[in-house]
């Protein structure tokens, strides 16, 4: 199992400047910092423009900006989205962004797309918010544009909601054949044949079960277009919370999670690290390669590096 954070923006040490939004970047640095030493794999941050009702943050930071700041604030650690919504930007232009961050973080960069979900933020923000099947045919179209960016000379795609004539990307990137593609969703009737057709890695949640019925779903859409299934990066974005006690872990939940968990509508690594150890084991069952981990904010950096020193080799 290999691991990666999700950065949170509200984080800070001190309380004194807890509303100081430089010190909570720099906590934010200081937070993929340790990514980068303690061996975890990736650090991915949220492309969100409002607060979480799940957890909320008080500061929110451009994802694509603040991505390209971390590709040279780390050395070693993975960096990416979790994930960028589709319609915030053209996507030839976020091809060409993606390409320069690779460039600035020497090959680190993995690129997350989803078709994007939070109404409030589209309309605050002055974007159309489609329904969801013209914004799903919208992020097939944008997927083939990036491709077409990071792999043609001049790349030409003609579709019915974007266009891009001869557009020259140049550089495209360090990683080869092209940066790696993550596309979050778990709808079974276009999101996950769009994973099947032309991502490297996907993402979602949900508990065990739920989990491993997708990635069965999953597999059989690879069969239908003859995609290795084992090629396919296979990541969860969760929670992490440790404790002495699992009373202790949970009491760090905030509470929309923890009603979320005891719907069966999400699972996360709360509790004991024996506890821990074997919810690992669990997601491993499902075929889970990676988790994508948010750590609680109360004991610091105290929970990151505790779990790397317990599950990371």
């Amino acid at each position: 199992m290999k691991y990666g954070i999700t950065l949170p923006h509200d984080w800070t040490m001190d309380q004194t400047t807890s509303n100081d939004p430089v010190q909570m970047y720099e906590t934010m640095t200081a937070i993929a910092q340790t990514a980068d030493e303690y061996g975890y794999e990736s650090v991915w941050l949220f492309d969100h423009f409002h607060p979480s009702p799940i957890l909320p943050q008080d500061i929110i930071f451009e994802a694509w900006t603040a991505t390209a700041a971390l590709a040279r604030d780390t050395k070693r650690v993975r960096i990416g989205q979790l994930v960028t919504c589709n319609n915030y930007r053209n996507p030839a232009l976020l091809a060409k962004m993606a390409s320069t961050v690779d460039v600035l973080s020497h090959g680190r960069l993995n690129f997350g797309i989803g078709c994007g979900w939070r109404e409030d933020e589209y309309r605050a923000y002055g974007y159309e918010y489609s329904d969801a099947p013209t914004r799903l045919r919208q992020l097939r179209e944008a997927i083939q544009v990036i491709l077409a960016m990071w792999t043609q000379d001049e790349a030409q795609f003609e579709g019915n909601y974007y266009q891009v004539r001869g557009a020259i990307n140049h550089p495209k990137g360090v990683q080869k054949p092209h940066i790696p593609l993550l596309v979050a969703g778990d709808g079974e009737k276009v999101t996950l044949k769009l994973v099947a057709r032309y991502a490297n890695a996907c993402s979602f949640g949900g508990d065990f079960a739920t989990i491993a019925h997708k990635l069965a779903v999953l597999k059989k859409h690879c069969e239908a277009v003859g995609r290795d299934y084992q090629s396919i990066h296979r990541t969860v974005s969760t929670i992490c919370a440790i404790g002495s006690t699992e009373e202790q872990a949970m009491a760090k939940v905030p509470e929309l999670w923890q009603a979320r968990m005891r719907s069966g509508d999400a699972r996360g690594l709360v509790g004991t690290l024996d506890t821990i150890r074997e919810l690992i084991a669990a997601y491993e069952a499902a075929g889970v390669q990676e988790l994508q981990l948010t750590f609680m904010k109360e004991d610091g950096l105290t929970d990151i590096q505790r779990f790397a020193k317990a599950f990371i080799g």
